[in-house]
């Protein structure tokens, strides 16, 4: 496919000569190579000129191969708890001791986003998704090695290997976006990126208690969870490969004057401690932590603990309640692609982002106050009412996080929301627990929704700040008024190239 080339700058027309490409230039562009010719400031205009941008076709095989390492990392996330009974019998413990191994997933994140998102700006997107995906293909590993009653320390070590390497992976789809993307599809990729992980514990949810069914005999069930270790494994040696092999720091030129923008400073300009400290300044970027924190922290705790709530309910039915974890993932991910789609077109990130987290509020509600009346179909729909919401507000808080905070690394700013998230899962983990325990699930469910309420409120007063909507304006706006004596107005700006 031939590369199409824009000129968005500037209103009078070239001359007649300055269309024609040479045809040394057309057989780079039809092969896919970048142009060889650098953008100088126009001597009448006394401005810098727009940078050249393009988008390789690479990006979306760079996007899908980093969803699939996550959705192989979160799967893992969930696969203990949700046959938590399970578990439990096969390694004799209690069931707080299984929650912990989600929870090791949100307090390995906390003092460890830290150092890796200085890794990440040091080193870019290629050093930390080897690191990842080798993390986690070891973590596999160690697993296939548990299968043993008295192994549960065995077990532990590998999901928390797991765990670390999900700090090198939660953060990155906006930045995947940012570095790959243009600027009218940066959600859409954010969405992709977040899709993966979605998708992974939409099948943690269902997978586990199909592969481990609820049996007895302990030599049985020593080979129902040793087939899901293998397979998991498996498909993480794989992903290790394909990464080594397949995955690219960064396109050879921008996609966006914003990210060409972010290159142009210097290294030795750059100190990670003071872009901490300039967001920690940030008003509307510290609301943001917050409330993003308290709805992530709230799904975090459904999805830790939904089988003990629907077993409560509903016993017998593990099947089921993997089903209904199912249900709110699979209906988080469509509603994380279309807000993905919706901020692509309309850009109104406050808006949307306030209107999501207000029906995730409502779909709390709807889900705590029916779960108890006996009908599982009823909770298929409520639950899938809430994942809608709830989990599709996940691309939007990073996406919302980078307009507010451009220029500072989209690694730095997603880490920060994620450790919140982390810290607020672990606390609403907790405490919804010991709540079920000693009150049942309505009260539980309440104590979500009282803080989902405050969440809601404090977004309404996070100022809209798109900063990096205001530099791409300002980049176009740039370019020379008039383009005379065989000047054009602006570089050329090429949409699509092969990779």
């Amino acid at each position: 496919m031939s590369e199409k080339l824009t000129l968005p700058f500037g209103n009078t027309a070239p001359d007649e000569d300055q269309t024609k490409t040479d045809p040394e230039d057309r057989v780079n562009l039809e092969a896919g190579v970048p142009e060889q010719r650098t953008e100088e400031p126009s001597p009448q205009s006394g401005h810098d000129a727009p940078q050249t941008t393009r988008l390789y076709k690479r990006r979306w095989m760079i996007v899908l191969l980093f969803s699939s390492y996550s959705l192989c990392n979160s799967f893992q996330w969930i696969q203990y708890g949700i046959i938590n009974n399970i578990f439990m019998k096969f390694y004799n413990v209690d069931a707080f001791t299984i929650d912990w191994m989600s929870m090791i997933y949100m307090l390995t994140y906390i003092p460890f986003i830290f150092p890796v998102t200085w890794l990440l700006d040091k080193k870019g997107l290629r050093v930390i998704a080897l690191v990842a995906t080798a993390l986690n293909c070891a973590g596999t590993w160690v697993k296939v090695a548990s299968v043993k009653p008295n192994l549960f320390a065995v077990t532990f070590l590998g999901q928390f290997c797991c765990s670390l390497a999900q700090v090198f992976i939660l953060g990155m789809p906006s930045r995947i976006a940012s570095v790959w993307f243009g600027s009218k599809e940066v959600s859409t990729a954010c969405s992709i990126g977040v899709f993966g992980n979605q998708l992974g514990i939409a099948i943690g949810f269902l997978v586990p208690p199909i592969l481990v069914p609820n049996v007895d005999d302990l030599d049985e069930l020593a080979h129902h969870i040793s087939i899901m270790f293998y397979i998991t494994a498996g498909v993480a040696t794989v992903l290790l490969l394909l990464v080594i092999f397949v995955f690219q720091e960064r396109p050879n030129i921008p996609p966006t004057q914003a990210q060409a923008t972010a290159r142009s400073i210097p290294p030795e300009q750059y100190s990670y401690m003071a872009s901490i400290r300039r967001l920690l300044r940030n008003r509307p970027f510290n609301l943001l932590i917050i409330t993003y924190g308290l709805n992530v922290g709230c799904f975090y705790a459904v999805g830790t603990l939904l089988n003990r709530m629907i077993i409560e309910h509903y016993p017998g039915e593990e099947v089921n309640a993997g089903r209904i974890g199912l249900t709110i993932v699979i209906a988080g991910m469509v509603g994380s692609l279309i807000c993905g789609l919706w901020l692509d077109k309309t850009k109104t990130y406050k808006q949307t982002t306030l209107a999501v987290y207000g029906m995730s509020l409502v779909g709390m509600i709807v889900y705590a106050a029916t779960l108890n009346l006996g009908h599982l179909w009823v909770v298929f729909i409520t639950a899938g009412a809430l994942g809608f919401f709830m989990t599709g507000y996940l691309p939007l808080g990073f996406e919302f996080a980078v307009e507010l905070t451009y220029p500072e690394s989209e690694g730095t700013s997603s880490g920060l929301l994620n450790c919140s998230a982390q810290v607020f899962g672990i606390i609403f983990t907790i405490c919804q627990g010991k709540i079920i325990d000693s009150f049942g699930t309505l009260a539980g469910n309440i104590f979500l929704c009282v803080f989902l309420l405050i969440g809601a409120i404090m977004t309404g007063f996070i100022k809209s700040d798109l900063r990096r909507q205001k530099a791409n304006r300002m980049a176009k706006a740039a370019g020379p008024p008039d383009c005379h004596n065989g000047s054009l107005a602006a570089p050329v700006i090429i949409n699509e190239a092969k990779f």
